[in-house]
């Protein structure tokens, strides 16, 4: 993560926007009398938000144990040739 000073990204604002949001790479922002901040994209930052709630979700991670579980087993759901293409959008 790139770190700028308050006055670098005042003063650079659009390049470093564009930068955020284009290449999906968050930028710290220090401050001299005042805590530092992070600028991430709206999609990045709803993307991490998702992440987290399935992260925190005990009964969503019981049931991605268990599927995990049936896969390497091989015991898990075999989708139908059809059911393949219909995933897969053919």
């Amino acid at each position: 993560m790139d770190t700028v000073s308050v006055n670098q990204f005042r003063d650079h604002l659009k390049n470093f926007v564009e930068q955020v949001v284009s290449q999906h790479a968050p930028i710290k922002v220090t401050r001299r009398a005042g805590e530092d901040f992070v600028v991430v994209s709206a999609d990045d930052w709803e993307r991490d938000q998702e992440t987290l709630y399935v992260l925190q979700n005990s009964d969503i991670m019981r049931q991605i144990a268990a599927s995990m579980g049936t896969h390497k087993s091989g015991e898990g759901y075999k989708p139908t040739a059809e059911e393949a293409d219909e995933i897969a959008g053919v």
